[in-house]
């Protein structure tokens, strides 16, 4: 976990013995989008490879997340490997078999690669994760500080299917609703297989900005972490689909409203870092 050492001893008051805490500060909590990637060489050597933060199109103050990349490859003793780009890790979605998936308003952005082409930007995520391919849709730009990034939409639970949280009734008139079904047609028009878990119907929050994504899961060493929202029967339904799609994994449901309040989830909040076979 990172936090400055001003933090460390409240912190540790209500965390785990198994959590390390470094120093490392921070202007704000989603780590999916500061904090860096992992990767391993042919050597066997981790390394970093680092798209630079900018505060989501330099939308807020991000002095130490703009830093966090680098002070994570110093403190692995890794080396930086630069991917020439400026964005967001929550803005990929990865099938871990050569294919990416994004949103173009959360990269193909002057807000944060003004100088470079979608064919530049293409080249430079591919070469950055690894992929042979990327799908892209246009989605909305300048209605939320991500640029609607793909991962409060849709997943890839394997490498040929991906699963998408929809409300349970489409608004045309809702800009989200419609750049999300056009995102969805786009992947099955390209032989991705895209299930629908639909939102909570009764969710303990209804904040019309409150973010109530099932997908937004996150996927650590034999569990799913999933959120649930007060809603019995959408909880225990999104709950199911992820257990028959991960079923060599326990899931395991939390309230995460506090995040959901504040524009995210538990996949924004986090960011693991790969060991070697994994």
């Amino acid at each position: 976990m990172l936090a400055d050492t001003a933090f460390h001893a409240s912190a540790s008051k209500i965390l785990s013995d198994q959590v390390e805490l470094w120093n490392i500060p921070t202007n704000d909590l989603w780590c999916r989008d500061s904090a860096p990637i992992t990767a391993f060489e042919e050597s066997g050597q981790r390394v970093v490879s680092h798209i630079q933060f900018n505060g989501w199109g330099n939308k807020q103050p991000h002095q130490h997340d703009s830093q966090i990349a680098k002070r994570v490859a110093e403190a692995l003793d890794c080396n930086v490997i630069p991917s020439g780009l400026v964005g967001e890790s929550g803005g990929i979605e990865t099938n871990g078999a050569g294919t990416l998936i994004a949103h173009e308003n959360s990269w193909i952005n002057d807000n944060r690669n003004p100088s470079l082409s979608k064919d530049q930007i293409s080249k430079r995520l591919l070469a950055a994760y690894g992929a042979d391919q990327i799908i892209w849709s246009k989605a909305v730009a300048d209605l939320d500080i991500t640029d609607y990034h793909i991962d409060s939409l849709a997943r890839f639970v394997t490498p040929e299917n991906l699963v998408a949280n929809l409300p349970a009734q489409l608004d045309t008139y809702d800009p989200f609703h419609t750049a999300a079904a056009e995102t969805i047609a786009i992947l099955r028009d390209r032989g991705v297989t895209v299930d629908v878990i639909k939102e909570p119907a009764k969710p303990r929050m209804r904040d019309l900005d409150f973010v109530a994504s099932y997908v937004n899961h996150y996927i650590c060493n034999g569990a799913i972490v999933l959120a649930e929202f007060g809603d019995k029967d959408s909880d225990q339904r999104a709950a199911a689909y992820i257990h028959a799609a991960y079923p060599n994994r326990e899931v395991i449901q939390i309230n995460f409203d506090a995040l959901g309040e504040l524009g995210g989830s538990i996949h924004c909040a986090t960011q693991q870092l790969t060991t070697q076979g994994n």
